[in-house]
């Protein structure tokens, strides 16, 4: 399993505003500068750094694949960051759907490529909903274990906001 494969990366990109869409439709997720109307979450990248999306779900990980387990919809990376994102769009009780879809790739990811997810400063997870979209508080106990267990921070928020 390589998240670093670049059949399932799209490539790089430097803009200040694009969003992330999945159609659920059974296609892999996928980023989008032209039909904000379709962005689950908006990745805003003010510093204009160079980031890859590589879509997790329905590529490096097939559905044929590790059936039974959950996975997140994507990923992006730049040279010092690594954000995974679950991409919802679906009303409750789809928080605990998709920390736990984020959790298995965080094993995964952790599983495949302990030593290369080290050389980022920053790793986060996002749980968005395009039905949700504000930002969604989580509880400090629940942040704090998922930090001290996976080394991840976590947001529920349909805003990726690029450090």
């Amino acid at each position: 399993m390589d998240f670093f494969n670049a059949v399932c990366q799209e490539p790089p990109r430097n803009t200040n505003l694009f969003g992330l869409c999945d159609d659920q439709l059974g296609g892999k997720a996928y980023s989008d500068i032209a039909t904000p109307n379709n962005w689950v979450a908006t990745v805003r990248n003010e510093k204009n750094k160079t980031l890859v999306f590589t879509a997790i779900d329905k590529c490096v990980i097939k559905d044929h694949e590790e059936i039974g387990r959950g996975r997140c919809d994507g990923m992006l990376i730049s040279d010092s960051s690594l954000y995974l994102v679950e991409l919802k769009n679906s009303l409750p009780p789809w928080q605990s759907i998709a920390i736990e879809q984020l959790e298995s790739t965080i094993q995964f990811l952790t599983q495949y490529h302990a030593e290369t997810i080290k050389d980022y400063t920053h790793k986060k997870a996002f749980a968005c909903n395009k039905i949700r979209a504000r930002f969604q508080v989580i509880d400090n106990e629940i942040n704090m274990r998922f930090f001290r267990t996976y080394g991840f921070r976590i947001d529920i928020q349909a805003e990726i906001i690029i450090v």
